[in-house]
């Protein structure tokens, strides 16, 4: 339900409107004057201003420009018994609602105008907290490794973020393509414009021309209204074209003219739209090999590899491991530590990952649900991680070695501090769920360099006493 505010220098209008409203649920205040509402509008928040236009001290205008200037979110709805039309067109063009003229049914439909806005104003502000949440999300590090090819990536997105470069991404089905896409438009200066992602791949041939550029009624069969395409909709913004080396060549040739001359023609239609977007697109194929065989286009290409960002394969980058299976643990058990045996982990790593991040978070999930939600060991692995014991080709067997301890601490590390997290620091809590003593939890404290909470000079008095007393 929503507070709102109605003015108009008729008391009884302002009576019978307040009724009305109230038998709906909402809160009503009234005024009958213009600088009292001015007054109100400055220190009250209202979802809904409804004014009249005609006011002996200041016109409905005149309060509508007040209030837009107040930057208020909310809406404004005039009203009038002497309609003109070039009022009309002002009040729309300063930012009112809606005009609505006074006759015999003006609270019925009053009412439904108010609904309408409110709803879209409740689409607005749900739009705006994805935005947020969107924001967010991609203005942290959700690009998880400690490898340096990692630390080049995210080095490289702050870079190009912040330009209206195009950008090629290349790299293995399942390596965070679209990833790295997302975190390129979120953390730069496009981050409040549209974001448009389109599996070029899944795109029936027949049909691509009109997804991507639209169409005009009628241009086909079944075309029974026109329809913006794809480019339009990210208009202003960024196009992931995922997997661009799927597109058939005729394609490839439309789009290059899209991109040279920064238009579409939609299909059926003679005009032609301009778009302003950059382009992200992100393939899993050789494109130089391919211009090269005749299966892409030498000047696409070129038009596209302005800056390329390459993402190695997850076996190229072993040491990132560790902290993307705690990434996933921390999304699939938010609430409870799981632990990563290490006869698992050695499995993890020496594992060649075929399908990349992809595969290990689908490891992860699978291993959380078949698990004793305890631990996850070998067992809880896929056939293929189990069966493969030998180390990989490409890791001598002191490196294996090596890089299993030193997940394995890492591992560790990572779990007490997403314990610790979830005991919102009660190192006794922390030690139970752990499973260990809190002469342990110190020594791993101590260990890990985590720092405690509370009194430093206390906890390690604690920490003394605990030890000493093994």
């Amino acid at each position: 339900m929503a507070r709102l505010l109605v003015v108009d220098d008729e008391k009884s209008l302002c009576q019978m409107l307040e009724i009305g409203f109230r038998k709906d649920g909402h809160t009503v205040e009234t005024v009958f004057r213009g600088q009292a509402a001015k007054r109100k509008i400055e220190s009250q928040v209202y979802d809904l201003v409804i004014s009249d236009i005609r006011m002996p001290d200041l016109s409905g205008i005149d309060l509508l420009k007040f209030f837009c200037e107040t930057r208020n979110p909310a809406a404004f709805i005039l009203i009038t018994a002497y309609a003109s039309m070039e009022t009309a067109i002002d009040a729309l063009n300063l930012g009112a609602y809606r005009y609505v003229i006074k006759t015999d049914k003006l609270v019925e439909e009053l009412k439904v105008t108010v609904n309408q806005a409110l709803e879209e104003l409740a689409l607005r502000e749900e739009n705006v907290r994805l935005r947020r949440e969107l924001l967010r999300v991609f203005a942290h590090n959700n690009i998880i490794g400690q490898s340096q090819a990692i630390q080049n990536i995210l080095s490289m997105v702050r870079t190009v973020a912040h330009t209206a470069s195009t950008v090629l991404i290349t790299g293995e089905s399942g390596t965070g393509k679209e990833l790295v896409a997302r975190a390129i438009h979120f953390r730069g200066m496009m981050a409040q414009t549209p974001f448009v992602a389109v599996d070029c791949g899944a795109l029936v041939p027949t049909l691509m021309e009109s997804e991507m550029f639209g169409y005009e009624k009628g241009a086909f069969t079944g075309a029974m209204k026109s329809k913006t395409g794809l480019f339009q909709a990210a208009n202003g913004g960024s196009i992931f074209l995922d997997e661009i080396g799927e597109l058939p060549l005729e394609m490839q040739a439309k789009l290059l003219r899209v991109l040279q001359e920064k238009e579409v023609r939609p299909v059926g239609s003679n005009d032609r739209h301009s778009v302003d977007v950059r382009v992200i697109a992100a393939t899993n194929r050789d494109l130089e090999a391919a211009y090269r065989t005749g299966t892409f286009r030498k000047d696409l290409y070129f038009r596209l590899n302005v800056v390329t960002v390459h993402i190695p394969p997850l076996r190229e980058r072993r040491a990132d491991i560790p902290m993307l299976v705690h990434h996933f643990l921390n999304r699939y058990t938010p609430t409870k530590p799981l632990q990563v045996t290490a006869a698992a982990m050695k499995s993890l790593l020496q594992y060649d990952w075929p399908g990349n991040v992809r595969e290990l978070e689908n490891c992860i999930a699978r291993a959380v649900t078949l698990g004793d939600q305890e631990t996850i060991d070998v067992q809880d692995l896929p056939p293929a991680i189990r069966s493969e014991q030998s180390t990989s080709s490409e890791m001598t067997p002191q490196d294996a070695a090596s890089l299993s301890t030193t997940a394995l601490a890492e591992m560790e590390r990572m779990t007490i501090l997403r314990v610790f997290e979830q005991a919102h620091g009660d190192k006794a809590l922390a030690g139970k769920m752990l499973g260990i003593s809190r002469a342990t939890l110190y020594r791993k404290l101590k260990r890990y360099n985590i720092a405690l909470r509370g009194n430093p000079q206390q906890d390690e008095k604690e920490a003394a006493a605990h030890v000493a007393a093994r």
